[in-house]
């Protein structure tokens, strides 16, 4: 198939015809074959291979197979009629060494999905980096150098021109408060660093990288793009493209209500740092070219002239993760950082024990508006979900009722913000299988559809099920 008989519009792909849905799912967390096809060691395997860090002892080595099983989980997708679907590139897959020579047997496998997805009139959602860095250039310093930074725009060079025909949008990266804190700052996702707040430098980073690609995505993905995007295009979008006639680009970050434990100064002060270090570090960056005054002399040690302008490349979408709000109190005395989380109380919770708060989504989405007005992009809720402990019944169905209730209720909340006036184009849900869910291996299941992680079988939940019948009925 080429490029262009691949084009799909938003016209042709089900659903509705001016929303997104869909679901979405991580290379590290559903490919597996990591020794395969030249494919290069990520932080991952290396982490995992580490006694300790992982929940079950498990890695991503075979995860749900689905680099052999591609076919039959966009078969999942095109049941479902999702006319989206936000997938990651392994890095490592891509370029072995993080630079340098592609590996064209690997970029082959994202050929193959991507023009897989087209032809089931599925629109991909193609993100760079969702946490599974080439290990050569951790051992180089990871994120923490600037250099990783250049790296990465040289891959979003390398993919641009493989696949900027036919995705229908480009994510960087994925979470990087979550890979800045949990992988440099606390060490409990790879590569393992417990730099607290000098992992500063490890989000600086990744930002400068999300401006460098943004640069090279567009650049190399222009000529004659029009990427899918249909009527759903950017900001000033008039032929269907993002912002510069490429496929739309977008920053994905894991964002949160943060909440002060109570009315007092210190609580309030704990909570705006809090806040400035998940949220406004990855927000005001990119759409107002500078850092929240509460990181400001964590900014000016790394820093350099000309970072924030590229780091605030003009995105014509912003992808949303939201699983909860956040409550936060001043710091007790023998505690290093500037802020305390509190457990939030009086809601029901996930198999993770995260609160279900479908509110805060309303909360998140409309405050997001107030914040920064005209200089925010129309938003694509590109992750939510919920773990639950899903076993078949002795039917073999998987009756999920709890998954059910969550999806509708934050849907609702999706709803409940376009309606204030918020430009929300798609929603994803995590994710369309069970998988390897990180440091928690695979002790966790999010998925719509139930994987045996000792066979590969797939087994739609009753979520699925419904989850299809909302998607038929649209807004």
């Amino acid at each position: 198939m080429t490029g262009a008989e691949a084009r799909v519009s938003t016209s042709s792909t089900g659903g509705t015809g001016d929303f997104w849905w869909g679901a979405a799912t991580a290379s590290y967390q559903v490919e597996g074959a990591v020794d395969e096809d030249g494919r290069g060691p990520s932080i991952w395997d290396t982490f995992s291979a580490e006694p300790g860090r992982i929940a079950d002892g498990s890695s991503g080595a075979v995860a749900c197979d689905s680099y052999h099983r591609w076919r039959e989980d966009l078969d999942l997708l095109s049941g479902l009629g999702a006319n989206a679907y936000r997938f990651s590139i392994a890095w490592p897959r891509v370029q072995p060494t993080g630079s340098g020579q592609v590996n064209a047997a690997g970029l082959a496998y994202y050929d193959r999905l991507v023009d897989g997805l087209l032809a089931r009139s599925i629109a991909p959602f193609a993100t760079l980096f969702h946490w599974d860095l080439p290990q050569p250039l951790q051992d180089a310093g990871g994120w923490i150098v600037r250099d990783t930074a250049q790296r990465f725009a040289e891959y979003a060079a390398v993919i641009a021109e493989a696949l900027g025909d036919r995705v229908a949008a480009w994510g960087t990266l994925n979470e990087p408060f979550v890979h800045m804190a949990l992988g440099y700052a606390f060490g409990s996702h790879a590569p393992g660093e417990t730099l607290l707040l000098d992992a500063f430098a490890a989000g600086h980073h990744q930002l400068l990288g999300h401006g460098l690609a943004t640069q090279a995505l567009r650049a190399g993905s222009r000529q004659g793009s029009t990427g899918g995007w249909g009527s759903t295009g950017g900001r000033g979008s008039t032929g269907g493209q993002g912002s510069t006639g490429s496929p739309p680009v977008m920053l994905v970050n894991n964002l949160t209500p943060v909440r002060a434990a109570s009315p007092s100064t210190e609580d309030a002060a704990a909570a705006a740092v809090y806040d400035a270090f998940h949220n406004r570090m990855f927000l005001d960056t990119v759409l107002r070219g500078t850092y929240p005054d509460e990181l400001a002399d964590a900014a000016e040690r790394v820093v350099h002239d000309g970072d924030l302008a590229t780091i605030a490349q003009p995105l014509d979408l912003l992808g949303v993760n939201y699983y909860n709000p956040t409550l936060v109190r001043a710091p007790g005395p023998d505690n290093p950082l500037p802020f305390e989380l509190v457990p939030i109380e009086g809601y029901p919770l996930t198999g993770f024990g995260w609160p279900v708060v479908p509110e805060g989504l309303t909360d998140l989405l409309t405050g997001l508006r107030q914040t920064y007005g005209e200089a925010l992009p129309p938003v694509v809720v590109t992750e939510n979900g919920c773990s639950y402990p899903d076993e078949p019944g002795p039917d073999g169905t998987v009756d999920d009722a709890a998954r059910i209730a969550y999806l509708d209720r934050h849907i609702a909340a999706v709803g409940a913000a376009r309606e204030a006036g918020v430009d929300v184009r798609g929603y994803l849900a995590w994710s369309l299988l069970d998988n390897f869910e990180w440091a928690e291996g695979y002790t966790q299941r999010f998925g719509i559809t139930r994987v045996d992680f000792a066979t590969g079988e797939r087994t739609p939940k009753a979520s699925y099920e419904w989850f299809r019948e909302r998607i038929a009925r649209g807004w």
